[in-house]
């Protein structure tokens, strides 16, 4: 089985272990044949960003004990569905990008120049 390459065709790196990440929460933003909503950006989420997440649907701030979800705070990193952080970039509100944990899949669905744009690393 081959590994999961990040977008810049680098081994992935592991995007958050606390709180545990990725569709499949092993850390990693994985994409497999289940992640219908390709759960491939690894983000350092906003308050912006978490508020826009909210109005389309899908709040990432309030907890939810039941799934093991302790609700997301500004800073921390998660595992995104690369349409909504598409959608937040189109409006000016998308996180910071991790690169090196950010599935390659993604790039069907980004263009690695929008990502770049937005690389943590290129924030400092």
């Amino acid at each position: 089985m081959p590994r999961d390459r990040n977008v810049l065709g680098e081994p992935l790196t592991p995007c958050c272990h606390s709180p545990k990440t990725g569709f499949y929460r092993d850390g990693f933003c994985r994409v497999g044949a289940n992640d219908l909503g390709v759960h491939s950006v690894c983000a350092m989420v906003t308050e912006e960003f978490l508020v826009f997440s909210k109005a389309q649907g899908n709040d990432l701030l309030t907890p939810r004990p039941e799934f093991g979800f302790a609700g997301l705070q500004p800073g921390d990193r998660w595992c995104l569905c690369a349409r909504r952080w598409q959608e937040a970039a189109q409006v000016g509100l998308a996180p910071p990008v991790i690169l090196s944990g950010t599935h390659e899949k993604t790039l069907e669905i980004i263009p690695l120049e929008k990502l770049q744009q937005h690389a943590l690393d290129a924030l400092h």
